[in-house]
């Protein structure tokens, strides 16, 4: 089973809020997942971002893909270098 750590939309039309999920990378972006990691706001300003960073390195150390946006939050937040 392929892993990615990825978002998943929520919120209301044109006032996005993700949520930083762990899911099968077969599930649709907005369906399944395994567990919740985090969230990121990009509406607010400075943008609002909050990752269990003891998860996010678990789920790294154990295979997961993340995608080039939560790449980028992650090193935002000091998971990864």
């Amino acid at each position: 089973m392929a892993v990615k750590i990825r978002l998943r939309r929520m919120g209301a039309k044109k006032a996005p809020f993700y949520r930083i999920v762990v899911a099968d990378s077969r599930s649709p972006r907005d369906g399944r997942f395994i567990e919740e990691i985090g969230y990121y706001n990009p509406i607010a300003e400075p943008a609002d971002i909050k990752i269990d960073v003891e998860n996010a390195k678990k789920w790294l150390a154990n295979g997961a893909q993340p995608s080039d946006t939560v790449k980028r939050l992650f090193k935002i937040a000091g998971v990864i270098e």
